[in-house]
């Protein structure tokens, strides 16, 4: 968990996996492209939102986290948000895309075992990504 976590730090594990998509395709260059500047941009958008709420993290006596975060902020997860959103926006460049909903739920549902959210925050992320990959256009 602690290095799908890792990986999952400022979206660069689904930046990665759709330049890597973009490289073996013929189709929907542009689409993938986008796919992987979505990740960033819903790290982005997410901490907005930490601002505005300010939850803390969860601190659990005797219980350390066992990761790490840039911020001391909760909800959302960053993590959740990103994966979801770019999850939801591949499913929309290709079926197949539908995969990367297992990473998603993987990255995601890591986040509370590690001690850094919230189950509640892990779910208010990825309903965020999901919106986030419906929105974006694209093609520009």
């Amino acid at each position: 968990m602690k290095a799908l976590g890792k990986a999952g730090n400022n979206g660069a594990v689904w930046v990665v996996l759709c330049l890597v998509v973009l490289a073996f395709t013929d189709s929907n260059g542009e689409a993938w492209l986008i796919c992987a500047l979505l990740a960033p941009i819903a790290i982005a958008l997410n901490y907005l939102v930490k601002l505005l709420v300010k939850r803390p993290r969860p601190v659990l006596e005797g219980l350390p986290p066992l990761g790490g975060a840039p911020s001391s902020l909760s909800f959302p997860s960053a993590h959740a948000t990103s994966s979801f959103a770019v999850a939801t926006a591949m499913t929309r460049v290709d079926p197949l895309g539908a995969l990367a909903f297992i990473l998603a739920f993987a990255l995601s549902f890591g986040r509370p075992y590690l001690g850094m959210h919230y189950p509640s925050d892990v779910l208010a992320g990825a309903l965020l990504g999901v919106a986030l990959g419906l929105l974006v256009p694209l093609s520009i």
